[in-house]
């Protein structure tokens, strides 16, 4: 199959269909699985809506937003506070829809006056100059030193300041939040400089753009969602800010019928950057130290995310295929004479995200009723020095390890690896928890 090809199939495997639209894509990354991915096995455990779905690294809320459409409770875990803010927020159907049009059209409005006094014109390109020049918004020196460069234009995120400060100065606790999470998602789709690919950078240069309309057409669509989903029954969800590998402390015990999620998969991709613009200009992240502490919450996925007390390889030294691989990378690397910082924490990043794995599953058992079965979205991985990453097969021998029942290995969808010039596999893998009911 040509790399074109399965690049068409792998897309048309990711993409939202018209009919999932309505609420997944208020604020969504860019790689999610898609929606249909949760009703396949939402059917396949034939789950009812007397059960509870959990989603312990749940992301934007792709599980948790499905299954209150499927009317199953669900309950989910995430440990980025902005993303965390994301899933909570598209959750949360009870909102007067008008309400939320009148409250944002106010917002606009004394946003919009506040810019036209300063001479700024409201469509993009136009920056119309005034007898007393204006002095910009801009972030402070901290904040600005989280952002990649060039995230943003200086006229763009004058208008989005402008806009955030009339919201605080008008909070509204029926309406803020849904108004906030329409400007995170404009901010970064639309008014920023930023471009997805595998990773995240600079694109085209923007100059100005039409802050307050494009915040108010998301609004608009929100209303518009929210007007047909609340016809659904609905189901409760609960969304807890939190580490996955500390479950048991956030979730009460045999309360969970089945799990469908997607952790982090073993790469040098930093998710925290892909939401680091938002994250800083709603406020959820104001320095390095609020970075450092939010990653601190995150599987150790990638060598930004390590840090000197970390103890999770602990779970995995006993396993020799971790041994063997992590040993392999770090051979590889002497051979190559690799010696920045960076490639030396390759090994130890392979041992620490699979230990990760191994404590996060272990912290599940208390969790889980009899029976339960459990769907772990994984790919493999060629990051380090190309040395292959089998992941799903890897987390399947952990987890037996721990007393699970492997049921399956899907086949979810492959992509082609640029450096390995390889296909890699993105897996399913299938559990089943047998093991007693804990008290």
């Amino acid at each position: 199959m040509s790399y074109a090809t399965q690049q068409k199939k792998g897309d048309e495997l990711n993409r939202l269909y018209e009919e999932d639209l309505p609420v997944h894509d208020w604020y969504r990354f860019v790689l999610s699985f898609p929606p249909h991915l949760i009703r396949d096995y939402v059917e396949r455990f034939s789950i009812s809506n007397h059960q509870r779905i959990l989603d312990p690294f749940c992301g934007t809320g792709t599980t948790l937003v499905e299954a209150k459409k499927l009317g199953i409770p669900s309950i989910g875990i995430e440990a980025n506070p902005v993303v965390h803010f994301a899933a909570s927020v598209k959750t949360d159907w009870d909102v007067d829809t008008q309400g939320l049009e009148h409250y944002a059209e106010f917002v606009a409005k004394k946003a919009q006056s506040i810019l036209d006094a300063q001479g700024i014109d409201y469509g993009p390109l136009f920056y119309q100059a005034t007898a007393e020049p204006i002095t910009l918004k801009t972030l402070n020196s901290a904040q600005e030193r989280l952002l990649i460069k060039d995230s943003i234009s200086p006229l763009p995120l004058h208008k989005v300041l402008t806009l955030l400060d009339v919201m605080e100065a008008h909070e509204d606790q029926r309406f803020s939040r849904y108004a906030r999470l329409a400007l995170a998602k404009q901010v970064v789709y639309s008014i920023s400089n930023l471009r997805f690919g595998p990773e995240i950078g600079i694109g085209k240069i923007k100059k100005d753009a039409p802050v307050i309309q494009l915040w108010l057409q998301g609004i608009r669509g929100m209303a518009h969602d929210l007007r047909h989903i609340q016809l659904l029954p609905g189901a409760p969800v609960v969304v807890h800010l939190g580490d996955a590998r500390q479950a048991a402390s956030l979730i009460e015990p045999n309360s969970v019928d089945a799990v469908i999620t997607s952790p982090p998969y073993p790469n040098e991709k930093d998710y925290s950057r892909t939401t680091r613009l938002e994250s800083v200009l709603l406020g959820f992240m104001s320095s390095p130290d609020d970075l450092r502490r939010h990653k601190q919450q995150f599987i150790r996925s990638n060598t930004r995310a390590v840090y000197k007390n970390d103890r999770d390889d602990v779970w995995i030294a006993n396993l020799p295929r971790v041994q063997a691989l992590a040993d392999a990378i770090e051979q590889r690397r002497i051979e190559l004479r690799k010696t920045s910082g960076f490639e030396k924490l390759y090994a130890r990043v392979v041992r620490l995200y699979f230990g990760g794995m191994a404590r996060h599953l272990e912290e599940m058992k208390p969790l889980l009723r009899p029976g339960a079965k459990l769907a772990y979205v994984v790919g493999d991985q060629a990051s380090y020095f190309r040395i292959m990453i089998r992941t799903g097969q890897i987390l399947a021998e952990i987890a037996e390890s721990l007393g699970y029942k492997v049921l399956d290995i899907d086949l979810f969808r492959t992509r082609f690896s640029t450096a390995t010039k390889a296909y890699l596999r993105e897996e399913v893998v299938l559990l089943q928890w047998n093991g007693k009911r804990f008290s």
